[in-house]
């Protein structure tokens, strides 16, 4: 089962936004560039964070979508690109 808590962050400094998801008991990390949320969401640099709140289902999907199909990084996150959305 793959529940998402309302739990997600921004890094300023790699310019990216954590999505937290709940897998089986275990927390996995979706990450998304700010480059994608101006792409498809029209993010702003400044306030990139609104973009994730205001598109969360779709952002969620893309990242359940990846989580099925064990689309894993290394250090066991999901990295959400623009063929994913």
């Amino acid at each position: 089962m793959i529940s998402f808590p309302r739990l997600e962050c921004w890094n300023e400094k790699t310019k990216v936004a954590t999505v937290a998801a709940d897998v089986n008991k275990k927390r996995v990390l979706c990450r998304i560039p700010l480059t994608l949320l101006r792409e498809r969401f029209g993010a702003s640099p400044e306030e990139p964070m609104q973009a994730v709140t205001t598109h969360r289902l779709t952002i969620q999907e893309a990242a359940r979508k990846l989580i099925e199909n064990e689309s894993f990084e290394e250090d066991g996150s999901v990295w959400i690109g623009a063929q994913d959305i």
